[in-house]
């Protein structure tokens, strides 16, 4: 039996819990689809040890109802996943959507109808659906690189992607754990199950740049000081360089030395992000000012560390990349963990691990770390595969997987050419794919495409989809406006270099957030030109 609806929404996390309520509200008929059992997407997939906003909890939220908005009250300044999925809990109850998602359901494939102009969507459970709209709100970091080594299946201890964590936990206590990776996911569980553990050692092929994280509670005082600043973070945070509440002011040229260095002092002392987003924008674009930004963090992390040894394996050397051009992560007391006796940094970054061996964890010249636990932080397919991994046909034998595997091309992160009705967030060349406090991009994605649906239902018109022209110049924008940055020159997981084989386009639009919402205005404000609308 085929279900017949208005629109699917496939995710049930930030963008989609709000893209099913705003079709709601438009009167459509639409069915949501989770893998999940419940709802959360990002937060309730990566329930690690330490999972935790680095967006001030006040700023990642939604803005569209200030009700909404002030009658949740946060703990603390960058609040834990518990808290974080108990959030959208309250949303997902409170704008009444539990009963419009199908939960359990992952996507298996859909199948667009150039006859009907409306897409067959099937799930692994065997339901089938006719929808005229899809919105594929499946998360830019939802496709994790799980079976990422040899040998995995012959270990005899518990191995897990942070990814995929389990609800359950885990028992460390007299547990010998090897965590493998140190990005923002492997920094904060490394630093939460320390205490814990008998034995930790940290597998680290590419060190990172971190900045300490200053995370106060919440009272009274300071919910009223937050809620009172509604309208103004309704207005201004749509319209920074990255969708946060600060923004880059001074330049580094109209400063001294001295001044250069007291403002870099008193923005690593906010405990925030606020030195990668909001210090000098000229770290972007000039090498002479990143390198000096670079090594001010470098001295930093070193100061702490101490340990020459540890300083070579845990701190970005110079002239590897530089400060910015990669996510920047934030910590608690990271690097003094590795000062336990407890704990040990094992550099991979010229001895790779090989193998997973049944006791444990085997490198290229034959060493083996037994462990009982293997935490893997070893990253995602990011940007692309949550929709990729579902097999999406367009009209004219079009695959998104093939045709993404060939070129990482998107029409403004919001569709792609070949695949009529299909809308996207959190995909390739928007800054939701990397660069954006995260709700504040996806509201701005998911109010477009409602917007566009309501326009198509106004219009009478029943098909939309981005012309090649129009595709092309956007990915020439995008190219263009990366190219003139540092982010260009460094390989990370922002531009693919995490998985062998795939395309190395950047992955995030680098014009800022407000300059990417006012290009999308005016593509609607145009009626949608560069569009074929039928």
């Amino acid at each position: 039996m085929t279900t017949k609806v208005d629109a699917i929404v496939i995710g049930a996390g930030v963008s989609g819990l709000y893209q099913i309520h705003q079709l709601k509200q438009q009167g459509l008929n639409v069915q949501g689809l989770e893998a999940g059992t419940d709802v959360g997407g990002t937060w309730y997939w990566n329930r690690y040890p330490g999972a935790r906003f680095d967006s001030e909890s006040y700023i990642y939220q939604y803005l569209f109802d200030e009700d909404l908005y002030k009658d949740w009250t946060w703990s603390e300044r960058f609040p834990a996943q518990p808290e974080i999925e108990r959030w959208l809990h309250y949303i997902t109850d409170r704008l009444d959507l539990r009963k419009d998602i199908k939960f359990s359901s992952r996507v298996t494939r859909a199948d667009f109808n150039e006859e009907t102009g409306r897409w067959a969507v099937k799930t692994d459970r065997g339901d089938s659906f006719d929808a005229q709209y899809v919105i594929g709100c499946t998360g830019m970091l939802s496709a994790p690189l799980a079976d990422r080594f040899p040998g995995q299946a012959s270990f005899k201890g518990t191995i897990v992607h942070t990814g995929l964590y389990p609800k359950e936990g885990i028992e460390f206590e007299g547990k010998k754990v090897g965590v493998i990776g140190v990005g923002a996911t492997g920094i904060q569980v490394i630093q939460t199950i320390a205490p814990l553990v008998d034995e930790l050692k940290v597998f680290v092929r590419k060190p990172q740049y971190v900045l300490p994280m200053k995370n106060p509670k919440y009272g009274p005082k300071e919910a009223a000081w937050y809620k009172g600043r509604f309208d103004e973070l309704k207005t201004t945070l749509p319209d920074t360089f990255t969708g946060f509440e600060y923004d880059f002011g001074v330049t580094w040229a109209e400063l001294t030395p001295e001044e250069r260095r007291e403002r870099l002092e008193e923005i690593h002392a906010d405990g925030s992000l606020k030195l990668w987003l909001a210090s000098f924008v000229e770290m972007f674009f000039e090498e002479d000012v990143n390198e000096e930004v670079s090594q001010f963090v470098r001295d930093k992390m070193s100061e702490r560390l101490k340990d020459p040894k540890l300083i070579d394996i845990l701190v970005p050397q110079k002239g590897s990349y530089g400060f910015g051009t990669h996510r920047v992560p934030l910590e608690t007391n990271y690097l003094e963990t590795y000062l336990l006796p407890h704990v040990e940094a094992i550099s991979v970054r010229e001895n790779a691990i090989v193998e997973i061996v049944p006791d444990g964890i085997k490198l290229a010249d034959g060493s083996v770390y037994e462990v009982d636990v293997i935490i893997m932080a070893v990253g995602f397919d990011a940007g692309t595969g949550g929709m990729s991994r579902i097999n999406f046909n367009g009209r004219k034998g079009y695959n998104l997987r093939d045709e993404w595997n060939k070129d990482t091309r998107t029409s403004m992160g919001l569709q792609k050419y070949g695949f009529p009705n299909l809308f996207m967030t959190g995909v390739p060349l928007a800054p939701s794919a990397a660069l954006c406090n995260m709700t504040t991009c996806l509201q701005q994605q998911t109010e477009w495409i409602s917007d566009c649906i309501k326009h198509m239902r106004e219009s009478g018109k029943s098909v939309i989809e981005p012309t090649a022209a129009f595709e092309d110049a956007w990915v020439q924008h995008h190219d263009d406006t990366v190219n003139a940055t540092l982010f260009s020159k460094t390989n990370s997981w922002y531009n693919g270099a995490n998985i062998d084989g795939k395309p190395g386009r950047f992955m995030s639009y680098t014009g800022g957030t407000g300059t990417y919402r006012q290009k999308c205005r005016e593509v609607a404000a145009s009626g949608y030109e560069g569009f074929e609308i039928a």
